[in-house]
């Protein structure tokens, strides 16, 4: 693969991380009783958006390298995994 491809998979699995790091440690408006006018009870009470993306960094990287050694080191692919095809007769 080249460099953008590795790349383009990386950002993949970046913005799925982001997704699921997202509501780690979030407290909403309501929690805190501080509800700002205008805004949705559920709103965050204090966005950390520069934790959200450093952690989102981190798991995002471990994710990837687990991905690199599997696929690119070892050889390990989708053609690797068991497949279970039923037999509809």
């Amino acid at each position: 693969m080249q460099f953008f491809s590795y790349f383009a998979v990386y950002f993949i699995v970046w913005w799925m991380t982001l997704f699921a790091v997202l509501p780690f440690g979030l407290k909403t408006q309501a929690e805190a009783q501080d509800v700002a006018p205008g805004t949705v009870e559920s709103a965050p009470a204090r966005f950390r958006g520069g934790r959200v993306m450093l952690t989102t960094t981190i798991v995002s990287a471990v994710i990837y390298g687990i991905w690199y050694v599997l696929s690119v080191r070892l050889g390990y692919g989708i053609d690797s995994l068991p497949q279970f095809i039923p037999d509809f007769k």
